[in-house]
C-alpha cells in the first residue's frame, strides 16, 4: 500500500492530517529539525502525538535532519534515546553522525535518509541500503521513470515529495541563507533567499534584463499523476510551516486520489489554500523555465474576476466565480498587490449582499484601475468546511464483543479490536431479573456509545439468560474494554536497542600543510600547474547531483554519496564540502568508506573546527586527514533550474556572463554544459591571513571559479607566502572579501 505522508508543525495540524486520511506523519522537535520556525513538538506533546497516531494505525517520523555540530552530539543522542522510548517509528536524518547513531543503537526505530542528503540516483540509494537505512527520501529533481528504476533495482522503500513548496536548489546544497544571513538551511533556519527579488545583469554588456522573483519556485502539485505515483512506497506532502486547514485540504485530496474517489472540482480546490501557482515538477518533466513563478513569491490564490468599472466611491467587479462576504481577496494593480477582507459587499443598487455570482461592488481606499485582476486568497466558506474536518475520526475500527452474563455469576465480556483481545470481568455478581432481563438490544444500545473513541460496535454475541445487567455496569465495562484495547495496542510497539560492538580506530600521520586547488577552466588549471600546485581538481570532480559516472583515472574529488559508492573500489578519493561535514563522526564514517581526506563544510567556524579535531583525536587516538576551502567565491546554490532560460537567454550564456543583484550585492552565475546552474557568492572567501593559526588541517584549498589566469597566479603566490610565513602584511580586502563563518557561528 502506498503511504500518504503528511506534515505537522503542531498538534492541530497532526489531527487535521489524521482526520483527513493520512497513513503517517512527519514532524519536528524543538532542536535538530529542518523547520526551526515551525511550532514543533516537545517531549510531552510528542507523547500525545504518538499515542493519538498509533491508536489510529498512523506512523510518526521525526525530522532530525539538520547538520549537527560537535558540541551538540550528546544532546542529539539523548533526544534519539527518548524518541525510541516514546515509540517513534523512524527518524529522518541528514548528518552521518545522526544516521550512524540510529543504525548502531536501535532495532525498531528506522533511519530514513532525508532529501537534504541529496540522494538522486541508484548508487547513493544502494550505499545507504548497505549502511542500514530503511528508507531513502529522493531529491525532488529525480524524474518518475528513474525513481521506478531505482526502486526496482535497490529494493528499498523510497519516499518522494508530491505536493507543496519546492527549493530551487538541490536540498542540502544551498548555502545562500547561511553565508549571507548567518541563518542556515542546513540548520533549519532558511530565510528564503530564493523568495527575494533579484535583478538579472548581463555582465558582458552591463545591462539589466529586469527585476523579478527569478529564483522563486511554484508549488509542486502531482495530483493528476496519482496512478504513476501509486507505485512508490511513500508520497510526501510538504508543509510543516502551514496552517491546519492547508494540511486538511491537501491530505484529503491526495487521499481521495489514492482511493480513486477524486473529482475535477476536488483537484481545483487545492488552489483554495496557500499556493504559489502549481508545477508538475521535475518529477513529471516540467520545462525548466516553468518551474518558477517570477511575478510573486507568496500566496497566489485563484482568479475570480477583474475590475470592470469605477462608480463614484465603488469599484465594480465582473466575476467568473462566486465572491462571498468575508472572503479575503488580492487585487493586482501595476505589479503591486492590495489585500483585503470583503467585509461589505454591494449589489448595483447599493444594497448589502452576502454573495455575488456575476457582478458586485466594493469600496477600496487604494486607487485601482479598470482591468485589474482580482483573486481570492482565502475562501471564507471553504475554510469553514475545512475547519469542521480538523478533529473528526477518518475511520473507526471494529469492536466485537462476546458477552457471558448469568445470574449469580460475574459479568464477563471478551472484547476484540485493533488486532487484540481484552477480557473484562466485573467485580460484582449479577442478579436474576425479576421482570425485565437484559436484552441484546439493550446491550447493543449501551455498547454503541463509542463516539468519544476510535471504535464502532460491530459484532455482538450474547445469549440471553434471564440475568439483569445494570446500565451503569455496562457503561463501566465498555470504558474498561476500550482502554484495555488501547493499552494493548500502544504497548505492542517494540522499542528494542542493540548491543554495541567496539569500532576500529582510524587515524592518519600528520602532514605538513599544503595547497590544493579546484578550477573551472583549462586556463585556471594551467595556471595552477605552472605555480607548482600538485593536487588540482578539474576533470576529476564528481559533483554531488546530476551525475552519469564516467570511468575516471586517478584520485577524484567526490561531492555526493552516489559517487562514493560508484568509485570507492576503483579510485582513491577526497570528499567535497557538499557532504556538509561538521563533526568527527561524519569524518570517521567517510574514512571508513575509503576517503583519503574529508573536506569540511563551509558552515563551520574556527572553534567548531578545533572541537571536531579534538573529538576525533579523543575517539581514535590519532589525527583525521582534513581539507578546508580557504579561498574563493563560495557556491551558494546548485540548481537544475536555469534562470537564463527563464529570461530567454538560452544558449547565449555560452558567450556572455551574468549575475544576480540585490541590496546585499551581486551573485555571479555559472551555467554548466548540461544547463544546470551554480550561483556564487559575490564576495570572495579569503582566509589566507589565518593559515598560520589554523591547526590540524592537512590541505588548504583554493577554489577558482570566475578568476583570470593572472588572478589565479597572484592568489597562489599570496597563499604560498602566507602558508610559509613569508608575508606578514594582510591580504584580506574589506570591500571584496569575506571570512564566511570562520569567526561567526551560524544559527
Amino acid at each position: 500500500m502506498t503511504e500518504l505522508l503528511a506534515p505537522a508543525g503542531s498538534m492541530e495540524a497532526l489531527k487535521a492530517a489524521i482526520s483527513n486520511g493520512c497513513d503517517a506523519i512527519y514532524l519536528g522537535m524543538q532542536k535538530f529539525g529542518a523547520r526551526a520556525y515551525s511550532s514543533n513538538f516537545d517531549f510531552e506533546s510528542l507523547k500525545e502525538a504518538v499515542t493519538y497516531a498509533h491508536l489510529r494505525n498512523v506512523k510518526i517520523y521525526v525530522t532530525m535532519n539538520t547538520i549537527v555540530f560537535e558540541n551538540e552530539i550528546e544532546e542529539m543522542k539523548e533526544q534519539m534515546d527518548v524518541l525510541n522510548e516514546i515509540g517513534v517509528d523512524g527518524i529522518i536524518v541528514q548528518d552521518l553522525a545522526a544516521f550512524d547513531y540510529i543504525v548502531k543503537n536501535f532495532l525498531d526505530m528506522e533511519a530514513h535518509c532525508s532529501t537534504q542528503m541529496g540522494i538522486d540516483d541508484l548508487d547513493g540509494t544502494l550505499l545507504f541500503k548497505e549502511l542500514g537505512a530503511k528508507r531513502v527520501v529522493l531529491s525532488r529533481e529525480v524524474e518518475i521513470e528513474k525513481i521506478k528504476e531505482i526502486r526496482k533495482i535497490a529494493k528499498i522503500p523510497l519516499e518522494i515529495f508530491v505536493h507543496g513548496a519546492l527549493c530551487v536548489s538541490y536540498s542540502g546544497n544551498c548555502l545562500m541563507s547561511g553565508l549571507i544571513g548567518y541563518r542556515s538551511g542546513n540548520r533549519g533556519r532558511c530565510v528564503g533567499s530564493c523568495r527575494k527579488e533579484y535583478e538579472l545583469i548581463d555582465r558582458t554588456t552591463d545591462t539589466s534584463l529586469g527585476k523579478n522573483y527569478i529564483l522563486s519556485t511554484k508549488d509542486l502539485n502531482t495530483i493528476d499523476y496519482i496512478n504513476d505515483l501509486k507505485e512508490i512506497d511513500s508520497l510526501k506532502i510538504e508543509g510543516r510551516m502551514k496552517e491546519p486547514a492547508y494540511v486538511a485540504n491537501v491530505v484529503s485530496k491526495y487521499r481521495m486520489a489514492l482511493d480513486s474517489k477524486i473529482t475535477e472540482e476536488d483537484k481545483e480546490n487545492l488552489s483554495k489554500t496557500f499556493n504559489r501557482t502549481f508545477t508538475k515538477g521535475y518529477l513529471f518533466h516540467e520545462d525548466k523555465k516553468n518551474i518558477t513563478n517570477i511575478l510573486r513569491p507568496n500566496n497566489f490564490g485563484y482568479e475570480i474576476g477583474r475590475i470592470s468599472k469605477i462608480v463614484k466611491d465603488m469599484y465594480e467587479i465582473t466575476l467568473t466565480r462566486t465572491l462571498n462576504q468575508n472572503d479575503t481577496i488580492r487585487i493586482s494593480h501595476n505589479n503591486e498587490d492590495v489585500n483585503l477582507t470583503v467585509v461589505k459587499l454591494y449589489d448595483k443598487d447599493g444594497n448589502l449582499i452576502n454573495k455575488a455570482d456575476d457582478v458586485c461592488y466594493i469600496k477600496i481606499k487604494e486607487k485601482m484601475s479598470k482591468g485589474d485582476l482580482v483573486y481570492i486568497t482565502k475562501n471564507y466558506f471553504y475554510y469553514k468546511e475545512l475547519e469542521s474536518s480538523l478533529d473528526i475520526e477518518f475511520k473507526r475500527f471494529n469492536l466485537d464483543i462476546r458477552v457471558y452474563a448469568y445470574p449469580d455469576s460475574k459479568l464477563i465480556i471478551d472484547g476484540s479490536g485493533l488486532g487484540f483481545n481484552y477480557l473484562y470481568e466485573s467485580e460484582e455478581i449479577l442478579g436474576e431479573a425479576i421482570n425485565n432481563p437484559t436484552t441484546k438490544e439493550q446491550l447493543i444500545k449501551q455498547f454503541s456509545r463509542l463516539n468519544d473513541t476510535i471504535f464502532e460496535l460491530n459484532h455482538v454475541d450474547f445469549e440471553e439468560s434471564n440475568a439483569f445487567i445494570p446500565a451503569k455496569l455496562l457503561n463501566s465495562a465498555r470504558r474498561d474494554i476500550v482502554q484495555g484495547l488501547y493499552d494493548l495496542k500502544l504497548n505492542s510497539h517494540k522499542k528494542r536497542t542493540k548491543t554495541l560492538t567496539a569500532k576500529e580506530k582510524i587515524s592518519f600521520a600528520p602532514e605538513k600543510p599544503y595547497l590544493t586547488a579546484s578550477v573551472t577552466t583549462k586556463e585556471q588549471y594551467d595556471a595552477c600547474v605552472s605555480c607548482g600546485i600538485k593536487e588540482i581538481y578539474f576533470e576529476n570532480i564528481i559533483r554531488r547531483n546530476q551525475n552519469d559516472y564516467k570511468e575516471k583515472e586517478g584520485q577524484l574529488l567526490i561531492g555526493g554519496y552516489g559517487g562514493i559508492y560508484h568509485y570507492r573500489k576503483t579510485n582513491p578519493f577526497v570528499t567535497d564540502y557538499s557532504l556538509n561535514v561538521v563533526n568527527s563522526t561524519s569524518c570517521y564514517e567517510l574514512f571508513r568508506l575509503g576517503a583519503a581526506r574529508v573536506t569540511l563544510s563551509y558552515e563551520l567556524n574556527k572553534r567548531q573546527i578545533e572541537d571536531l579535531i579534538n573529538a576525533y583525536y579523543g575517539e581514535n587516538d590519532g589525527h583525521p586527514a582534513l581539507e578546508m576551502i580557504v579561498y574563493g567565491k563560495a557556491p551558494l546554490m546548485f540548481t537544475k533550474y536555469c534562470p537564463m532560460k527563464k529570461m530567454n537567454q538560452c544558449g547565449i550564456c555560452k558567450t556572455k556572463s551574468y549575475e544576480l543583484k540585490d541590496e546585499q550585492g551581486t551573485f555571479p552565475i555559472i551555467s554548466h554544459d548540461d544547463c544546470t546552474t551554480t550561483i556564487l557568492n559575490g564576495k570572495t572567501l579569503n582566509l589566507l591571513d589565518e593559515l598560520q593559526s589554523i591547526k590540524g588541517i592537512e590541505a588548504f584549498r583554493l577554489n577558482f571559479t570566475v578568476e583570470s589566469k593572472e588572478q589565479v597566479e597572484k592568489t597562489i603566490d599570496k597563499a604560498l607566502s602566507k602558508l610559509n610565513g613569508r608575508v606578514d602584511k594582510a591580504v584580506f580586502n574589506q570591500e571584496t572579501d569575506t571570512r564566511g563563518h570562520f569567526n561567526k557561528e551560524i544559527l
